[in-house]
């Protein structure tokens, strides 16, 4: 059975541009122009990913994903949002909300579909990641049971926010996250903490696990939103 995208949008002629593409790649497309019917269409037809635009009619994208995010049945629904090109504060707005990815208004419709590719890919591997009991990527091995670290064969001594820190990041390749999403996953959200702390702490883990701290091939910065750890394949 194909795999079923949701496409929110109120221009009817990127819903046909991007719905196209999905059918193309051998995906199943689902349209909707507006966010009381992409609800409705969730709740209902329960699709495996949705792209979303953040300026809709009505109901604005930001508080689709905000009822998507707070039921627990579609708590779990990946999210790529279309945003403006200018948008930085709508991207990490989107972010902290729980989108997955997001992508700029002009898009590039291969861009889109390796986003979505990535995302459906990334969905698994998570599911995968919570259950090992360790992870091997390039030079890095973790042990989470033992709490044991080897690059290239070498043992790094973290700390215990550092692990958790990094463990965050490992179980999620991929998938953007902004500081204050940062904070409440690792030090939860009861801790006064500034989110430049976390700027300190991945310098200080990069300078434990990347060879090259100015060209890092783990943990990466996204410019203007936050990190992410190296996609995995």
């Amino acid at each position: 059975m194909a795999i079923r995208i949701l496409v929110v949008d109120d221009e009817k002629d990127i819903v046909e541009l991007i719905s196209y593409n999905l059918e193309k790649e051998g995906f199943a497309a689902v349209k909707a122009y507006n966010g009381e019917e992409a609800l409705k269409i969730v709740q209902k037809d329960r699709p495996d990913l949705m792209i979303l635009d953040l300026m809709l009619p009505g109901m604005q994208g930001m508080e689709v994903t905000k009822r998507l995010r707070s039921n627990p049945e579609t708590a779990r629904l990946p999210i790529v949002m279309l945003t403006a090109k200018n948008g930085e504060v709508d991207t990490i707005l989107g972010l902290e909300m729980g989108a997955d990815d997001y992508v700029t208004k002009p898009f590039r419709v291969r861009e889109l579909m390796a986003r979505v590719r990535a995302i459906l890919r990334r969905s698994s591997m998570q599911d995968k990641n919570s259950e090992k009991e360790t992870f091997s990527f390039k030079d890095l091995f973790i042990d989470f049971t033992s709490h044991v670290i080897t690059l290239a064969g070498v043992p790094l001594e973290l700390s215990p926010t550092e692990f958790k820190l990094l463990s965050f990041f490992v179980r999620r390749p991929g998938r953007v996250y902004t500081r204050n999403q940062i904070l409440d996953h690792v030090w939860g959200d009861d801790a006064f903490v500034e989110p430049r702390t976390v700027d300190v702490h991945i310098r200080r883990l990069r300078s434990q696990i990347e060879k090259d701290m100015v060209n890092p091939q783990y943990i990466i910065t996204v410019r203007g939103i936050g990190y992410k750890f190296s996609d995995v394949s």
